[in-house]
C-alpha cells in the first residue's frame, strides 16, 4: 500500500507539471473582453505559436539553438513598415526611407520635400534604420579636408546643423553618415558589421555612434575617424535595438532577451525576459527615480518600454536594485503591432508619460500613465484616432492609414503624418484625449490638388492682345485661358477704299468652300489631333470600334504623338483599356505594350503625383509578373520545339532527294583460285616457248638470206659445186 500511494502521488506531480506553463509563459499574461479585462494564464504553447510560426519558428527557442535569426525573419522584416524619424528639437523635420531606396526628408511645416537622395546601391543595399544626430553630438569630418577654426558667433549656428546629420543603416552592414545641410555624403563607416544593420543610435555627449546587427555584434563607432571603436558580441542571436541610458553610460540591447551594459566596461550589468519575438522598439521612459530617498546611481530605479514583432503588448521594465527581478511590471495593450512609438519623458514624479503608439492597421493610441510601480491588468489607451475620407455621394468612407506620429515641444499637441509614403501628408493637430474614439476626416487628394495649384498659381499667364485671336483646341478636357476684349475699348472700324464694291454673301459662301479630296492625307489615316480627339472620345464613350480603329495602329510616330496630345485626364482611362486588352486577347500584346511604352514615357511625372497609383495599376502590374514569370519556360519549350522542328525538316529533305540507279555499267570479276592460276601459268610458259622457236627460226632464215646476197655480189655464185665440194 505505501509503494502505491507513492506511485499515485508521483503520478500526480508529474501531471501538474504539465499542466502548469514555462516561466516565459507565466510572465506574459494572455487577456480577453474589450469593455473588461479578464485574466487568463495559458500556456506558452497556446500564446506563441501564432507569432513564432510567422517567423519559422517553434516554441522553447530553436532559433537560437541554431545561433541566428529564424527562417521566416526576412519575410516579416520585409513586410515591416519603411523605416522613418524626425528630427530632435521641435520635429522640424522628418526623414523616411522608402521601399525602392531613396531617402527623402520633409519640412513638417508645410508638407514640403526639403531633399531626396538616392544612394549607389540602394537597390541592393536598402536602407533599414534612420536615427538623427543629437545636440551634444558632434559633427563628423566632411569630405573636403580639414576645416578652418570657428569664431565664437558661429559656434551656435554648428549646433542647429549638428542636428542635420542622418544616419541611415544598411542591408549590406555599413552606415552612411547624410547632411542634410549641404544635401550630400558627408562620410560612410565601413567593416563593422557583416551583414544587416538593425538598429542605429547616436551618444549624447561624444562623437560615438552605436550600432548592431544579425552577426550578433555590437558595433561602438568613432565618426571623427570613420573607424571602428569597439566590437563585442551582443547575444547568441540577431540584435536588433539599442537604446542609451539618459546618463550615457549604460547601453541596452535586445534581440528576444533584453541586457543592459556598462559601456566602460562592456559586460552585461542586468537581464531581462524580454520577449517571444524580436524587439522591434526599445527607449527609456523615465530620467529620475520615482523614489527620491535612496540615492540615485544614475540607473536604478529607472523605467524603459519595449516592443517587440506580432506582439500586441509594450511591456514597462523597471531597473532595480534585485538582480533576480526580471520579468515587467506593467504593460499596454494595442489592437495591432506597434510600428511607431513616441513618447514624452517623465521628469518628476507626478509628471504622467505620454505614449502615442502607431499599430500597423493604421490607428493610433494615446496613453497616459503615472509610473509607481507593479500593474497586474495591461492598460488599454486613452484615446485612439483614425483618419477617413469624407466618402461623397455614393462612395464610402475609406481608412486612411496613419503612418507616424510625434509630440510637439507642448507636449499637448501632436504631429501626424499620415497617407502614402512616398508622398505622404503632414499635419499639426490638438486632440481632445477625453473623447475614447476620434475620426479625422481629411480628403487627401484636395489636400495634393491643393498644393499643386499653389505651386502652379506662381506662373504667370501672358497678357492676351484684344486685337489677337485665340483657337482654343478641341480636345475634350483641354481647357485654356482665354482673355475676352475689354469692353471701355472701341471696336476698330472697317476702312473701306473709295470705288471698292463689298462682296456678296455667295461670293464669301465660296470663298469658304474647301475641297476635300485636297485635305485628304495619303492612305485615308487621320491626323495625330484626329487620333488624340478620337482615342478621348472612344474612352468617354466606350467605342469598341473607335478605339479599335486607334489603338491598333503600328505607326510608332503616331502612337508617341496621339499620346503626347491627348489630356492628362484620359491618362488613367486608357492604362486602364490596355490593360483588359492585354488580358483578353494575346495576340494584341505586342500593339498594346507600344501604347504602355509611350504612357509611361510621356506622362511619367503625371503619374508619379497620384496618391491612389498602386491600386490603380496594381492589376497591371500583376499581368506583367505572371508573364515575367512564364517567360523562362516558354523560352525553354521554344527551344526543344526549335530542335524538333529542324531535326523534322532535316529528316524530310533527306528523303525528298530522289533516288540513284544501283545497277553497275561495268564489272569486273578477279579470279583467285590457285588451280586457275598454275593452268594459266603453264600456258604462258608454251607459249612463250613456242614463240621462242619462231623467232629463232625467222632469224636463220635472214641470216642465209644475207650471205646468199653477199655472195653474189663477191662472184662466188658462178663457182660449181663440185669445186665448192672439194674447198670444204
Amino acid at each position: 500500500m505505501p509503494a502505491c500511494e507513492a506511485s499515485r502521488r508521483q503520478e500526480k506531480k508529474k501531471k501538474r507539471m504539465r499542466r502548469r506553463p514555462p516561466a516565459a509563459a507565466r510572465a506574459r499574461p494572455s487577456w480577453s473582453g474589450r469593455g473588461r479585462e479578464k485574466r487568463a494564464w495559458l500556456p506558452f504553447a497556446t500564446v506563441a505559436p501564432r507569432a513564432c510560426a510567422a517567423r519559422g519558428e517553434h516554441a522553447g527557442g530553436a532559433c537560437a539553438a541554431r545561433g541566428g535569426p529564424g527562417r521566416g525573419e526576412g519575410s516579416a522584416r520585409a513586410m515591416a513598415a519603411p523605416p522613418c524619424a524626425f528630427s530632435p528639437r521641435g520635429c522640424r523635420l522628418f526623414a523616411s526611407a522608402g521601399p525602392d531606396g531613396r531617402l527623402r526628408v520633409w519640412d513638417t511645416a508645410g508638407s514640403r520635400l526639403q531633399h531626396e537622395y538616392v544612394p549607389s546601391a540602394h537597390l541592393s543595399a536598402a536602407c533599414t534604420c534612420l536615427a538623427w544626430a543629437l545636440a551634444g553630438a558632434r559633427q563628423p569630418p566632411s569630405k573636403d579636408g580639414p576645416q578652418r577654426k570657428k569664431r565664437k558667433s558661429e559656434v551656435g549656428g554648428e549646433v542647429d546643423k549638428q542636428l542635420d546629420i542622418l544616419a541611415i543603416g544598411t542591408a549590406v552592414g555599413s552606415i552612411l553618415l547624410y547632411s542634410t545641410v549641404k544635401g550630400e555624403l558627408q562620410s560612410k563607416l565601413d567593416g563593422g558589421h557583416d551583414s544587416r544593420v538593425n538598429c542605429v543610435r547616436w551618444h549624447q555627449e561624444s562623437c560615438c555612434l552605436y550600432s548592431c546587427s544579425d552577426d550578433k555584434h555590437i558595433v561602438e563607432w568613432n565618426t571623427q575617424t570613420c573607424k571602428v571603436k569597439c566590437k563585442w558580441k551582443g547575444d547568441n542571436s540577431s540584435v536588433t535595438c539599442l537604446c542609451i541610458s539618459p546618463d550615457g553610460k549604460m547601453l541596452l540591447s535586445a534581440g528576444r532577451t533584453i541586457k543592459l551594459w556598462d559601456l566602460e566596461t562592456k559586460e552585461v550589468y542586468r537581464h531581462f525576459t524580454g520577449h517571444a519575438t524580436s524587439v522591434s522598439s526599445l527607449m527609456f521612459t523615465t530620467v529620475k527615480p520615482t523614489n527620491e530617498s535612496k540615492p540615485f546611481d544614475g540607473i536604478t530605479g529607472l523605467y524603459f518600454l519595449s516592443g517587440a514583432i506580432h506582439d500586441r503588448l509594450l511591456s514597462v521594465w523597471q531597473i532595480r536594485s534585485d538582480r533576480k527581478e526580471k520579468n515587467a511590471v506593467m504593460s499596454f495593450t494595442v489592437t495591432d503591432e506597434p510600428t511607431f512609438v513616441d513618447l514624452t519623458v517623465s521628469e518628476v514624479k507626478e509628471e504622467p508619460v505620454k505614449l502615442a503608439v502607431v499599430c500597423r492597421d493604421g490607428q493610433l493610441h494615446l496613453f497616459e500613465h503615472i509610473l509607481n510601480g507593479y500593474c497586474k491588468k495591461p492598460l488599454t489607451s486613452n484615446c485612439t484616432v483614425q483618419i477617413a475620407t469624407p466618402g461623397d455621394g455614393d462612395s464610402t468612407p475609406k481608412p486612411v492609414p496613419i503612418l507616424a506620429a510625434a509630440f510637439c515641444t507642448d507636449k499637448q499637441s501632436l504631429l501626424l503624418v499620415y497617407g502614402n509614403a512616398l508622398q505622404p501628408v503632414i499635419e499639426k493637430v490638438s486632440l481632445n484625449t477625453s473623447e475614447p474614439h476620434i475620426c479625422l476626416v481629411r480628403d487627401i487628394q484636395k489636400v495634393l490638388s491643393l498644393k499643386t495649384d499653389a505651386a502652379v498659381t506662381k506662373v504667370k499667364t501672358p497678357v492676351v492682345n484684344s486685337e489677337a485671336k485665340v483657337l482654343v483646341p478641341g480636345i475634350p478636357g483641354h481647357s485654356t485661358a482665354v482673355k475676352t476684349p475689354a469692353l471701355g475699348k472701341e471696336k476698330k472700324k472697317n476702312k473701306r477704299k473709295p470705288g471698292e464694291t463689298e462682296e456678296s454673301i455667295e461670293e464669301r459662301l465660296g470663298a469658304l468652300d474647301i475641297d476635300v479630296s485636297k485635305v485628304k492625307t495619303p492612305g485615308g489615316l487621320p491626323q495625330t489631333d484626329s487620333f488624340a480627339v478620337l482615342l478621348v472620345q472612344g474612352l468617354e464613350s466606350n467605342d469598341a470600334e473607335i478605339l479599335n480603329k486607334v489603338l491598333n495602329t503600328r505607326k510608332e510616330n503616331i502612337v508617341k504623338n496621339t499620346v503626347a496630345r491627348m489630356p492628362i485626364h484620359a491618362v488613367i482611362p486608357l492604362l486602364h483599356e490596355l490593360t483588359k486588352r492585354l488580358q483578353g486577347n494575346p495576340y494584341s500584346a505586342s500593339l498594346m505594350v507600344r501604347w504602355l511604352k509611350s504612357v509611361f514615357t510621356v506622362h511619367a511625372s503625371y503619374l508619379s503625383t497620384l496618391p491612389d497609383l498602386i491600386p490603380q495599376l496594381g492589376m497591371l502590374y500583376q499581368l506583367m509578373e505572371s508573364r515575367v514569370k512564364t517567360l523562362q519556360k516558354l523560352s525553354r519549350l521554344h527551344g526543344r520545339l526549335f530542335i524538333l522542328v529542324t531535326q523534322v525538316a532535316a529528316s524530310q529533305t533527306v528523303q525528298d532527294v530522289p533516288e540513284v540507279n544501283q545497277t553497275a555499267k561495268l564489272v569486273y570479276e578477279d579470279e583467285s583460285s590457285e588451280e586457275e592460276g598454275s593452268d594459266d601459268e603453264m600456258i604462258a610458259d608454251k607459249d612463250s616457248d613456242e614463240n621462242w622457236d619462231e623467232d629463232e627460226e625467222k632469224e636463220e632464215q635472214s641470216d642465209e638470206q644475207d650471205m646468199t646476197v653477199e655472195k653474189e655480189i663477191n662472184g662466188d655464185s658462178d663457182l660449181e659445186p663440185e669445186n665448192e665440194s672439194e674447198e670444204e
